[in-house]
């Protein structure tokens, strides 16, 4: 496999074809992957800026140390992906669609990203941040949550019952999401 270190790509659309290869400290910026085939692709400490990534195919792609910012991720199967020393990161980022079932991906941070109908169950998102996230529609069911960040986070709907939150923070004004399960009405 072709090994290619510190490289930029500018405005590069590469949905139909994208060279198989290693890519190490490589940035990405306005480049175009939707519906592209990435699979079997390693990227390590690379950052994706304004990129198009949305229905990618990501079989077998690994992803070390990488940040996403203002990324288009619509419906990305992140479940599919290598799971060895899976880490990444996503600023403003639309991740809507996406699957992410199963994984243990501790300690991911999410700032200011619209995280709707995304597929958490069953992974581990332990330590991670949802800062000023809008995650309308997500499942979460035998996740582990424990020690995250939800305190910005708005529309979730996780039951505690289902879910392990044990020392997650939440503010009281997003508490009412952890109840709707219950069909709670709450009044000021």
């Amino acid at each position: 496999m072709n090994y290619i270190e510190n490289q930029e790509y500018k405005n590069e659309n590469f949905s139909q074809s994208f060279p198989t290869a290693e890519y190490d400290s490589c940035t990405f910026i306005n480049c175009g992957f939707s519906t592209g085939n990435l699979r079997g692709i390693t990227f390590s400490d690379c950052e994706f800026i304004n990129c198009d990534l949305s229905n990618a195919s990501m079989a077998g792609t690994t992803f070390r140390d990488v940040n996403f910012k203002n990324c288009k991720l619509l419906g990305l199967r992140f479940d599919e992906c290598n799971p060895f020393l899976l880490s990444f990161s996503f600023t403003d980022c639309i991740l809507n669609f996406s699957s992410f079932y199963k994984l243990k991906i501790k300690t991911t941070r999410f700032y200011g990203c619209k995280i709707e109908q995304v597929d958490f169950s069953a992974a581990d998102l332990s330590f991670s941040a949802f800062k000023d996230c809008n995650m309308a529609g997500s499942t979460f069911q035998d996740t582990n949550l424990e020690k995250c960040d939800f305190r910005s986070a708005s529309y979730f709907s996780i039951d505690p019952t289902k879910n392990r939150i044990s020392g997650a923070k939440f503010s009281s004004r997003n508490i009412a999401y952890l109840l709707e399960s219950w069909n709670i009405i709450i009044t000021d």
